[in-house]
């Protein structure tokens, strides 16, 4: 029988999610050969560039690491680690066909969405942004096209209603190395028969950007909520008041039938601030001024008592 910790395995993988499950196989004596990741970038206000986090776990063990801004080029490289698998887990990069023939047991990928939902860029965000109430890790096999190849096991995780992007990443972390752990050997052993996808039931995601973090106060409190819910704790969604930018980033929906024109300031007080949205309104509970802190409601209340009044209307246009 075939062991997941004794063949050669090649990981392709950036961020936090991969810097987690790259860890957990290394602590578990996987047999790891080298780390393909993006290249590193500036980080922070003063744009210093740091490692990507999978970079910083291998050099912490003393991983051979290798950065391409496009790997398709390096397939040559690739070739001469002798890889047996490939397991990718949010690298961002096309594998080109070249490569994926590359290892005798194929490339796998870790993909956080219940296959063929939410293929593309930003799943974790849209199962948020819908409102999804479960989502998961889709162990699949990678081919020509994104995200489209057979789809050998899923473990799922539920989505609580206090669950944001940040809350949500933690658990599909522990999903992807518990993903691994339950059906790799499997895989390895043809023990899988892997499922085709339904293209009838395929939806797409694309890359956030600077304009989908503008909260439009047009829109009903229930999908703003899950707009704020999607991009907290980073990037963060904001409304922009006198020239001065304002993430939120905990809100609660809040029933409510007046006729106030959306985006109207309806209540602020220590206890509530509240925007009028086209059904119902929304309750900030958590807030960053442009320039300062993240901080709950009543402590900014504190020191900003006279920010905003009852009538003010807040339009980012």
């Amino acid at each position: 029988m075939i062991s997941k910790k004794d063949i050669r395995i090649l990981f392709f993988g950036t961020p936090e999610i991969s810097a987690f499950l790259l860890e957990k196989m290394l602590e578990n004596k996987y047999n790891i050969i080298g780390l393909v990741a993006q290249e590193d970038k500036p980080v922070g206000r003063k744009g210093n560039i740091e490692p990507v986090p999978t970079k910083k776990v291998a050099l912490k063990y003393n991983l051979p690491v290798f950065q391409y801004s496009k790997v398709s080029k390096h397939v040559d490289e690739i070739i001469k680690l002798q890889p047996d698998l490939i397991l990718t887990l949010a690298f961002g990069q096309i594998i080109s066909h070249d490569l994926l023939m590359v290892p005798k047991y194929g490339c796998l990928n870790l993909h956080a969405s219940i296959l063929p939902k939410y293929r593309g860029a930003a799943p974790i965000q849209y199962s948020l942004l819908n409102g999804d109430e479960e989502t998961g890790i889709s162990l699949m096999e990678m081919v020509d096209k994104m995200d489209a190849g057979r789809v050998f096991a899923i473990e799922k995780v539920k989505i609580n209603l206090d669950d944001n992007f940040s809350s949500l990443v933690e658990k599909l972390k522990i999903a992807s190395f518990d993903c691994v752990e339950k059906y790799l050997d499997a895989y390895l052993n043809n023990e899988l028969e892997g499922i085709e996808q339904n293209e009838n039931n395929v939806t797409f995601t694309k890359k956030i950007k600077e304009e989908d973090e503008i909260i439009n106060f047009d829109g009903d409190a229930e999908t703003i909520f899950n707009k704020i819910r999607a991009l907290s704790l980073i990037p963060g969604a904001h409304f922009t008041f006198n020239g001065l930018k304002y993430k939120v980033l905990k809100s609660e929906v809040v029933n409510n039938n007046s006729q106030e024109i959306p985006g109207t300031i309806i209540e602020y007080n220590k206890k509530n601030f509240i925007i009028k949205c086209s059904k119902n309104a929304l309750k900030i509970n958590l807030i960053q001024k442009q320039g300062k802190k993240v901080m709950n409601f009543s402590d900014f209340y504190n020191g900003n008592a006279k920010e905003f009044k009852i009538g003010d209307l807040i339009k980012n246009d």
